[in-house]
């Protein structure tokens, strides 16, 4: 860690913690969604979009701290990029259960399921990395779980990309609806991977 004279404005860190939190409730409403019958949807997107909206407000925040403080605790363009990352995030989880509503989805695909419990972990693990920000220190292992957890998730897109497609289940209308819910949510997985990628590189370039 390299050794600093001048003071830092340490409230980036708490924004960056209260950025992933309002993600991990965005995920558990993605878990929600799950096992919640067509008429129940509803509610469950208008909360998502409270979450994402606050997910914004959160974004803005450090944005606005960023153009307002002349010291940082690490560089800008990392801020800036860790902050678009996690916003990244929220944005395509609202997207998919909006999507989900909008188009009249009756009965998700199997495999989704998993898509949504990969989300959620790496929505966990973002959590909890966070705070340790601050000190730089007990990230390695966040990093390389969240790329495990992106490797799996593009496995589990495939198979259900190939299950749309070979199973004849599903009409042409249907498929086209489908793939591009499960396409937002692989988007989801990739993001998190890019916020762990994000953090991987602030530690390394600090260290």
């Amino acid at each position: 860690m390299r050794f600093r004279l001048t003071p830092r404005d340490t409230s980036f860190y708490d924004l960056f913690a209260a950025s992933a939190d309002n993600i991990l409730t965005g995920s558990k409403l993605l878990l929600e969604l799950l096992g919640a019958d067509p008429e129940s949807r509803a509610d469950i997107a208008e909360r998502m979009r409270a979450a994402e909206h606050a997910g914004d407000d959160a974004t803005h925040a450090i944005f606005h701290q960023l153009n307002s403080s002349f010291i940082t605790p690490f560089d800008r363009e990392d801020i800036y990029r860790l902050a678009s990352c996690l916003d990244d995030i929220m944005d395509f989880m609202e997207e998919a259960v909006d999507l989900v509503v909008l188009y009249e989805v009756e009965e998700l695909p199997k495999g989704v399921e998993q898509q949504i419990e990969v989300i959620a972990r790496a929505a966990e693990l973002t959590a909890e990395a966070m705070p340790h920000l601050r000190t730089m220190s007990d990230l390695t292992e966040y990093w390389i779980e969240v790329n495990r957890l992106e490797n799996q998730a593009d496995r589990v897109h495939r198979k259900l990309l190939a299950h749309l497609f070979n199973n004849g289940a599903y009409d042409a209308v249907e498929i086209m609806k489908l793939k591009q819910i499960v396409d937002v949510l692989e988007e989801a997985a990739d993001a998190f991977e890019r916020v762990a990628n994000t953090v991987e590189s602030i530690v390394v370039k600090e260290s």
